[in-house]
């Protein structure tokens, strides 16, 4: 969502989607929280000619309606580590070389410390190659590309999670998951909302080059679409989604946003609920553009 929106007009714009109580506090006078604050990744750009820094007066937070006080916000100079989920099921509308060609193009596009590590997906996760930078030794290992059986999309997630990231953290912030697919599950263990929920949990960006939906949108009982799982991932972790058909400017774009447009930000969680799922909000003074994941785990120590 572009943030558009002057600083006398911040109440108006979070009472319309939060319902903001009267009783919440400014973060100029919110008292402080947890000492170590609480970290969450943030894409930031700056939409007008302006180049100034993008600092931390710049933006304004919001749990459950509940404006936080921002600790810091600083640009995340780190490589990034990208997982490319590829989806291998037999009646996916695209041909094994194509879907080669598309993973090749992020070997090409990364930044000098960046690694790939490709996952192809079935009914089972297939490591395809381990983490490299070197495109050669990629494009070998890609030769065991296939198409068959059925996609468990959310399976392939919760195991890049759990396997491949999760031992990465959590000295590494800058992650995140491309997946080259349509977004269609067909037998995962995982449910959507689980995998959702353990992507916000972990801060990894969910990326996609969205191949259309083999169905053509046909009505699923338990989860979204295939094409709304793609975007419903991506809005709520905080990425976003590509056209297969042009995945030369995806990577491109992925990876330079990875590299040039990612930041840390830290809050003093204050009045927001330890139980429950918080809804995230953040928007910025006009002329800057952010995007971050919309939710955050309960507050349980």
């Amino acid at each position: 969502m572009k943030a558009l929106v002057q600083k006398t007009a911040l109440a108006c714009v979070c009472g319309l989607f939060f319902a903001l109580p009267a009783s919440a506090q400014s973060r100029h006078n919110a008292p402080a929280g947890d000492p170590d604050g609480t970290i969450i990744s943030v894409t930031a750009s700056r939409a007008d000619a302006k180049t100034d820094p993008i600092k931390l007066n710049n933006l304004y937070l919001y749990e459950d309606g509940i404006e936080q006080k921002i600790k810091n916000f600083t640009f995340d100079p780190s490589p990034s580590r990208i997982v490319l989920l590829v989806d291998n099921s037999q009646t996916l509308p695209t041909t094994i070389d194509k879907l080669r060609s598309a993973t090749m193009d992020f070997a090409y596009e990364i930044f000098d410390g960046d690694q790939l590590f490709v996952i192809a997906y079935d009914e089972k996760p297939e490591i395809i190659q381990e983490w490299t930078d070197d495109a050669k030794k990629m494009e070998a290992s890609l030769a065991t590309f296939r198409k068959k059986g059925n996609p468990y999309l959310f399976d392939a997630i919760h195991s890049a999670v759990t396997e491949v990231l999760d031992p990465l953290m959590p000295g590494t912030h800058k992650t995140a998951i491309v997946i080259i697919g349509d977004g269609l599950d067909r037998g995962s263990t995982f449910s959507f909302d689980k995998t959702l929920s353990e992507l916000q949990n972990k801060n990894v960006t969910v990326y996609s080059l969205q191949i259309p939906d083999r169905t053509g949108g046909a009505y699923r009982r338990d989860q979204p679409k295939a094409n709304e799982v793609v975007k419903k991932l991506a809005e709520g972790t905080g990425g976003q989604v590509f056209s297969f058909d042009d995945a030369e400017t995806a990577a491109k774009s992925i990876c330079d946003e990875l590299r040039k447009n990612r930041y840390l930000l830290s809050y003093l969680p204050i009045d927001t609920s330890t139980y429950d799922e918080r809804r995230v909000f953040l928007i910025a003074d006009n002329g800057i553009t952010v995007r971050t994941k919309n939710a955050q785990p309960p507050n349980i120590k």
